[in-house]
């Protein structure tokens, strides 16, 4: 599928999941069938997921961090597919740059940092070296996808 001006314009209006398909096609001026169609054909595709965010600093108890993950082999796809299956992980990417893959998770003050490298991570073969970054404050900024 083509991923056109229109397709970016209603992914942006989708960054608040709740709008409505008819809000969407008022704003961009198109009929409410066109952007329904547009959206299930995006997410038939694998394009677009809808889902929700939750912001961790709005949940008592909880605190997000983030990993750079430095691996020993190249398996970069298997071993985030690995990662993204430990207990607290939220997200993974395969990463340029010094990581190899940069993880997100979500831990309590019952099941902090070292219980996450010590129970979930351990059972990772293959890891060369993990750097933790602990969230303070996150902002979401609305990012236009490239042409």
């Amino acid at each position: 599928m083509k991923i056109d001006e229109i397709n970016i314009a209603i992914i942006n209006h989708l960054r608040d999941g709740r709008v409505s398909f008819k809000k969407i096609a008022e704003d961009l001026q198109l009929a409410e069938g066109t952007v329904r169609g547009r959206v299930k054909k995006l997410r038939e595709e694998g394009i677009l997921e809808i889902t929700g965010l939750v912001d961790p600093e709005a949940i008592p108890d909880k605190y997000v961090v983030m990993a750079g993950i430095k691996l020993k082999n190249m398996n970069l796809v298997e071993k985030g597919e690995e990662f993204s299956k430990l207990r607290g992980v939220t997200s993974v990417c395969v990463v340029t740059g010094r990581f190899d893959l940069i993880i997100m998770a979500m831990l309590t003050k019952d099941f902090g940092i070292l219980e996450f490298y010590n129970h979930e991570v351990s059972k990772i073969a293959d890891v060369r070296s993990v750097e933790t970054f602990v969230v303070y404050k996150s902002f979401n900024l609305k990012v236009p996808l490239p042409n």
